[in-house]
């Protein structure tokens, strides 16, 4: 339920100016973002639509003035928030990241949402007082003392937003706001937005790839062209019709885009099965040996299992589908069903025809083993970048594994043109868009060609052209044997890849 209680305090509207304004990673040639110019009038609703990699997520960063100094990039042109500097405006705009662990900062949910109206002065009553009309107004039920290190990544989505509304920022910058959340919470996290821009009057810039969640919400749509510059602005009626064409060419996700149908492919051999199968984030009990040890780590399993049972199994070619409500356990049951984490109660068993020689418990694998065999895709990419360089990047497993130069130069080259990521080759991967982050994390996984793939929410950030690109990567994965296991909210991939569906329930979600 959200919270129609209004938000004392009215912040004063911010207008934003962007005169011929770019930006430059340090280490880049390419520039993130060049030639924009717009203006954005105090209390106006806009959409910011463009491409994977347009900039989108750069000028949301450089209006809340946190892109950095000389050392970090170069800029040119001119960034205004009511004539000032970003930087001298601080407080005045609120960002939520793409990456919702990199907003958490203090242990406690209440305390993560105090912390930015504590470092604004704002008198303790009044803060705990917004912290709790914020906690309400985003559908986070929880008590202000639970852990953040307990929350999944939509709830720590939502706990982010409210720390955003606790501050009443005259500008409110969102970048893919309900990326990483079930249908209920994006519907909860827009209304929350709407309720509060209503009340405030803040100034609302909200990046989507997906138009359709917000469009009703905004009164102006304004387009990022790849190649620099704005590709379209205007009423979000007018904008979205694309008359000419250009907005699907540049992969906007239009409302009446179509998902295309799934191939059907047979099951081969079987691969991995789970009975009884309860996950969480402690101790498993597989690899203890004494009597006494064993009844120790199973009483403390039945404490930290997550309230769920899992019974599945999962063959060559086939797909499934992870979903459910947020904190459910669909990532630590990706995770586990990996090989990184051990069960909590009950069995993972690899089959011969995935685990070979080694021992049927993924959990028990050797990390060489588990290379060619089980791939994982995080949640945030950037949890498994360990290079300098994309190139570099692709290459790891294979090095690892110890294969010839000429065989990991050939599979880096042929991921990097699949997945769109040629051009970027030589840049730092931290330096990516959010969706070519998510790429990039998909084509390590690949490069040492496991034959079971395990993604943790595989579409997030992407445009219609990448998504596409991605659904058909799959497809052809599945029709050369090669399974599948995701954990998503998108609908419309589970669809498009035939995914069979196995939705996590629980009573509560586990603390």
């Amino acid at each position: 339920m959200i919270s129609t209680a209004s938000f004392p305090g009215r912040p004063a509207p911010v207008a934003v100016r962007v005169d011929d304004w770019g930006w430059r990673y340090a280490g880049r040639r390419a520039w993130a973002a060049r030639g924009l110019t717009l203006a954005i009038e105090p209390g106006e609703r806009v959409l910011l639509l463009g491409a994977s990699g347009a900039g989108k997520s750069t000028l949301l960063a450089g209006l809340a003035g946190v892109l950095g100094g000389d050392d970090d990039g170069e800029t040119e042109g001119a960034l205004l928030l009511d004539g000032g500097r970003p930087t001298d405006s601080r407080g005045r705009a609120g960002l939520l990241l793409q990456d919702p662990d990199a907003q958490v900062i203090l242990a406690r949910v209440g305390d993560d949402v105090a912390f930015a109206c504590e470092n604004l002065g704002i008198p303790r009553q009044e803060i705990w007082r917004r912290v709790s009309e914020s906690l309400a107004a985003v559908g986070l039920d929880l008590p202000p003392d639970r852990p953040t290190s307990r929350l999944s990544g939509g709830q720590k989505q939502r706990l982010a937003l409210a720390g955003l509304l606790a501050m009443r920022p005259g500008l409110l910058l969102l970048d893919e706001p309900t990326a990483n959340l079930d249908p209920e919470g994006v519907l909860e996290v827009r209304d929350a937005v709407s309720a509060a821009v209503a009340s405030t009057g803040a100034t609302l810039v909200v990046v989507e790839h997906r138009v359709s969640v917000w469009r009703d919400l905004v009164d102006r749509v304004i387009v990022l062209d790849a190649d620099g510059g704005v590709l379209a602005d205007g009423a979000p009626d007018r904008v979205l019709a694309d008359s000419a064409g250009r907005l699907r060419a540049a992969g906007v996700w239009l409302p009446e885009s179509r998902v295309p149908a799934a191939t059907a492919v047979g099951a081969g051999a079987p691969l991995l099965t789970a009975r009884g199968l309860q996950v969480g984030r402690g101790p498993g009990i597989s690899r203890r040996r004494s009597a006494r040890a064993v009844a120790r780590a199973a009483e403390r399993a039945r404490a930290l299992a997550l309230p769920l049972r899992v019974d599945t199994a999962l063959a060559e070619g086939e797909a499934i589908a992870l979903t459910g409500r947020n904190g459910v356990g669909k990532s630590t049951l990706a995770l586990t069903l990996g090989g990184l984490l051990a069960p909590l109660a009950g069995d993972v068993a690899a089959e011969p025809a995935l685990a070979g020689d080694a021992v049927p418990e993924p959990s028990r694998w050797r990390s060489t083993e588990l290379l060619t065999r089980i791939g994982s895709v995080f949640q945030n990419p950037e949890h498994q970048f360990v290079a300098s360089t994309v190139r570099d990047e692709l290459a790891a497993g294979p090095r690892a594994l110890r294969l010839p130069d000429r065989e990991t130069a050939t599979r880096v080259d042929e991921l990097l043109e699949r997945l769109g990521l040629s051009a970027l080759a030589a840049a730092n991967p931290f330096t990516l868009s959010g969706g070519q982050k998510r790429r990039l994390s998909v084509a390590t996984a690949l490069a040492t060609r496991p034959r079971l793939l395990v993604l943790d929410e595989p579409t997030f950030g992407q445009d219609a052209t990448t998504w596409l690109g991605l659904v058909r990567m799959i497809g052809e994965l599945r029709a050369e044997g090669h399974a599948i296991v995701a954990a998503t909210h998108d609908a419309e991939f589970v669809e498009a890849v035939g995914a069979t569906e196995l939705r996590l329930e629980a009573a509560e979600v586990a603390a």
